[in-house]
This record gives C-alpha cells, sequence and structure tokens, in this order.
C-alpha cells in the first residue's frame, strides 16, 4: 500500500476520535470556538520539540523555507479553524455520522481549490467516485424529519457546505505549504508544517477567545483531562493528513479519508447511542462506497 493511503487512513482514524471527544466537549457546554482551540493549544510544543530531537540526531540542519510557504499556510491554518467551528456547532444540530458526512463536501470542492491554486487535475474515473460521494451527502443534506421532499436548504447544511468550502481551502493551502519546504523527507516536511501553523492557529483563537469567550478560555485550561486528549488525537491526525498532503494531490487524500464516515458510523451508534434513519445511512453509504472506488483506482 502505497504510503499516502497508510498516512491518510491513519490520519482519518484519529481524527474520527478526535470529533468524537470534541463533540463530548460541545455536549459538556464548550462552545465550538473553545472546542475548536483545545484541538491546536497543545500541539506547537510536543512537535517542535520532536523535530529539535531530529536535528540533534541527525546532526543536520533543518531545511529552508520557500517563499510560498507562508501564504498557503496561513490560508490553510485560518480556513480549518473555520472549518471545525462549523462541524462542532453542527454536531448541535445534526447526530455525530451526519455531522462527519457533511464535512466530506470538501472532496469535491478540492478538486476545484486544488485545480485554481495549484493546477492539480484529477482522473475521470475518480471524478465519477467523488460525484457518488456527492450524492450521498445530497440525501444527507435534507433535514432528518422532511423525507426526500424536505428542504435542503437548512441551517445544517449550510453548515456543513461551509465547513466543507474550508476544509478544501486548507487541504489545499496544506499541499501548498509543505511542498514549500525544501526537502524530500515527507515526515520532517509536514512536521515542519504543522508546527507553524498550529503555532498561528493558537495564538488567533487564543486572542479571539480572551475577547469573546474568556470563560471558555479558562474552561480549556481547567478541564486539561479532557482537552488535552483533544489535542493529542489532533496533533496525530494532523501528522498524518500533512504527511498525506505532502506525497499526493489534496484532492484524492480527502477522498480516502472519508472512510472516516464508517468509524463515525460506529462511534456514532455504540459510543453515542444515536440512531440514523434509512435515508441517512444510504447517504453514508454513498460517501463510503465512492472511497473504496478512489483506494482502488490510486493504490
Amino acid at each position: 500500500m502505497s504510503l499516502w493511503i497508510f498516512a491518510t487512513l491513519f490520519a482519518a482514524s484519529v481524527q474520527a476520535i478526535r470529533f468524537y471527544l470534541q463533540k463530548r466537549l460541545s455536549s459538556a457546554g464548550l462552545s465550538p470556538a473553545a472546542a475548536t482551540f483545545a484541538r491546536f493549544v497543545y500541539a506547537p510544543l510536543p512537535i517542535a520539540l520532536g523535530i529539535a530531537a531530529w536535528a540533534i540526531w541527525s546532526e543536520a540542519a533543518l531545511p529552508a523555507i520557500g517563499p510560498g510557504f507562508w501564504p498557503f499556510a496561513l490560508a490553510g491554518g485560518v480556513a480549518q479553524i473555520l472549518a471545525t467551528v462549523c462541524v462542532v456547532a453542527l454536531f448541535a444540530r445534526r447526530n455525530f455520522a451526519v455531522g462527519i458526512a457533511f464535512s466530506k463536501t470538501a472532496v469535491l470542492l478540492t478538486v476545484v481549490t486544488g485545480f485554481l491554486l495549484l493546477g492539480e487535475l484529477v482522473t475521470l474515473p475518480a471524478l465519477a467516485a467523488m460525484a457518488l460521494g456527492f450524492v450521498g451527502v445530497l440525501l444527507l443534506s435534507l433535514p432528518s424529519a422532511g423525507g426526500l421532499r424536505g428542504n435542503p436548504f437548512n441551517a445544517a447544511s449550510a453548515l456543513g457546505l461551509a465547513s466543507g468550502v474550508f476544509f478544501s481551502v486548507s487541504a489545499v493551502g496544506y499541499r501548498g505549504a509543505s511542498l514549500a519546504i525544501e526537502t524530500d523527507a515527507a515526515l520532517l516536511r509536514a512536521a515542519m508544517t504543522l508546527c507553524f501553523v498550529t503555532l498561528v492557529q493558537t495564538a488567533l483563537l487564543a486572542a479571539w477567545l480572551a475577547a469573546r469567550d474568556r470563560a471558555g478560555l479558562v474552561a480549556v485550561f481547567r478541564g486539561w483531562r479532557a482537552t488535552a486528549l483533544v489535542g493529542l488525537t489532533s496533533m496525530l491526525g494532523s501528522l498524518g493528513w500533512f504527511t498525506a498532503y505532502t506525497l499526493q494531490t489534496a484532492a484524492y487524500v480527502n477522498a480516502v479519508g472519508q472512510i472516516e464516515l464508517v468509524l463515525s458510523m460506529l462511534i456514532s451508534r455504540f459510543a453515542l447511542g444515536e440512531r440514523q434513519s434509512p435515508r441517512e445511512l444510504a447517504g453514508i453509504w454513498l460517501v463510503g462506497l465512492s472511497v473504496a472506488g478512489l483506494i482502488l483506482l490510486r493504490a
């Protein structure tokens, strides 16, 4: 199996756990912004220590950072903050598995974003597999009580589609930033990009919470036992995503990453006691089938 597929599957698995932990924080009263802050605040220091340990062990200088790094890194970092806030807010309106499925609209959107920003294309069979997943998303966009005649244009679908837009920008931004690190070591590229990005994200969210939600800022550190787990899973997942983005086009990485939906269904059913409607299950499985097709096409 290609390294980028392994890194993506690992990242998707850890991310499903992280979103579950964030949902629990949100259910406990933490605001979406504070729950998002918990994702980033614990990451920069251990990543920086890891990079320093690598430099000492290898006795090599850190690679140079290309001129295109910061525009891509900042765009990706801010977009990821907004995307995560949208997903956490969506959990209050729809169940866990459906909320995760909505975020996967990023797959098709990343095709467009990747072409516009990096000039990257996907094959027609891959695009067809992604379109199959998009049909599943359309089923999921209908409100739970409305059946097939429900109005797909509602607050939940707006949050879900917004998260998809922001996640697509984030993915392409991170790929562009990691490619600007002047080394062939994929893991080092990923670690350096992740360290800089999470440091900026921590500073931005800390400033916003200090001005708008001081209680949430204090709660993140007061409940460090729970929030540190969010930070740990976020750091491991992000390292997997960044490694995959370094090795493969962001659209393919995000598409294979939809395997997270299967895990989110299991978490939703067995950990949260939530049930999906037949239509929601059909939508989720259509998205899952598109992932299987893409793995077969790109493995």
